[in-house]
């Protein structure tokens, strides 16, 4: 299991992807609060995706989020980093994603 910290900083590399290839992407029209539970540590993260950036990243929950994922600690590290197959994680249950379907694809762009 990893720990809130882990958690927290992965979200932070998370942040530096997507400004990386928001910029090679060009601008993204997206604007949408994002929640992020961690549902092993019972414990949250908040922030906003503006631009095709995920800017604002604290702790604490967002219940109004247009966007939520939830996830164990391990399961949030390995998507991020890369060794979790997004669809695959979300077909399989591992992670759950709360949004609309166009947001989505926009979001999957960025990725």
């Amino acid at each position: 299991m990893a720990t809130v910290d882990e958690c927290r900083q992965a979200l932070h590399d998370l942040a530096a992807k997507l400004a990386a290839n928001a910029e090679a992407q060009g601008h993204l029209d997206l604007d949408r609060t994002l929640a992020c539970r961690v549902t092993d540590l019972d414990t949250a993260f908040h922030g906003r995706i503006t631009g095709g950036r995920l800017i604002d990243i604290a702790d604490g929950d967002n219940p109004k989020a247009k966007i939520v994922l939830t996830a164990t600690s391990d399961h949030l590290i390995e998507l991020i980093n890369g060794k979790l197959d997004l669809t695959r994680a979300f077909t399989s249950g591992q992670i759950k994603v709360k949004a609309n379907p166009f947001d989505l694809l926009k979001l999957r762009k960025l990725l």
